[in-house]
């Protein structure tokens, strides 16, 4: 079990709760977990989610490949803020584990007398301890979440996060794991990945948002991911600019990657005027039913990788990694005109 801070690690402090509990001290709210598995611990770091970036990610890597052979399986406690982007973070720098890493948090502090916590925590720790578990996962208010596909939606409840269109592959039932889809067993050597470029910059569509801000954008980011509306597209009021810049910056490192604000069945500019041509004459990359923490996250490991070709880059960004995106026929089709 690696801690690395969060709610489910924390006190009440005279400025609020803050992390303070080891993962030792955590381990002790859970005796039931004897009966499950044996478990060691080790802390990773101590923060609010809040204060998590790509550096932790890193750290939480190196730990759990410097006792990849030592373990059947591993648990990180975290906070509930940033859980997603962890999740999909270690789903592209953790690649074909055939054991499983499992992501769990929690709403209310452990050391309550009232929480989610010691529940979340053990059954983590039975879907971790299965021999048919494996990759990376969310174990959360009873339901596995696959590591690309989680979304927090609700900012206090104990069903805090929800999968975006893919099923919760099990869930855990008073101490019962309960499989709806079954693992297809890796059958490569688990890979692992530190390098994460953060030149990433999300653009959240507004009306009447003023267009020289992608100026700005452009000029600060490699890649800019721009949440549209409904299905995609770009405002008219914006693609003066949005044209400008693209054929200025084109073959120089910097790209666009189009998704959508709402959460659930995707993107797809094909349907409107307002995305159709703007796709075609730049042939731009598409989230589709990604999540935007597996797309952002996606993008920081692909542009990790070094130097490639815009070509390379979308065809590696439509691979699919952990279940996170669908929509691969569409994509070819698309490729074949």
């Amino acid at each position: 079990m690696m801690g690395t801070g969060g709610t489910i690690a924390s006190r009440q402090t005279e400025h609020g709760l803050a992390p303070g509990l080891k993962p030792e001290d955590i381990l002790n709210y859970i005796p039931a977990v004897k009966e499950v598995c044996e478990v060691h611990t080790i802390q990773v770091c101590n923060l609010d989610s809040t204060n998590v970036t790509p550096e932790h990610w890193k750290m939480m890597v190196k730990a759990v490949q410097d006792n990849y052979y030592d373990y059947d399986g591993f648990v990180i406690c975290h906070g509930t803020d940033t859980l997603a982007y962890t999740a999909a973070a270690l789903s592209y720098m953790i690649q074909d584990s055939a054991k499983p890493i499992v992501i769990t948090g929690a709403q209310k502090p452990i050391n309550m007398d009232v929480t989610d916590a010691k529940t979340n925590l053990l059954d983590s720790f039975i879907y971790a301890a299965d021999q048919e578990s494996q990759n990376v996962n969310i174990v959360f208010d009873g339901k596995v979440i696959v590591g690309t596909r989680a979304k927090k939606e609700r900012a206090k409840s104990y069903n805090a996060f929800s999968s975006i269109n893919f099923p919760y592959p099990a869930v855990i039932q008073d101490g019962m794991l309960i499989r709806y889809i079954p693992e297809i067993p890796c059958r490569e050597r688990v890979k692992f990945y530190y390098d994460m470029k953060e030149s990433v910059c999300v653009l959240k569509l507004i009306p009447g948002m003023k267009p020289e801000i992608l100026s700005s954008l452009f000029q600060q980011y490699d890649c800019l991911v721009i949440e549209s509306f409904g299905v995609g597209g770009i405002p008219d009021t914006m693609l003066p600019v949005f044209y400008e810049e693209m054929e200025k910056w084109s073959g120089k490192g910097k790209f666009v990657v189009m998704t959508t604000q709402v959460a659930n069945e995707g993107s797809n500019m094909t349907v409107y005027e307002v995305g159709k041509r703007v796709k075609q004459d730049f042939n731009l990359i598409e989230a589709y039913d990604m999540t935007l923490e597996a797309t952002i996250t996606k993008l920081m490991w692909l542009m990790g990788m070094g130097d490639m070709d815009y070509e390379k880059i979308r065809d590696l960004f439509y691979t699919t990694v952990n279940h996170d995106i669908l929509f691969t026929k569409r994509i070819e089709a698309e490729k074949g005109r």
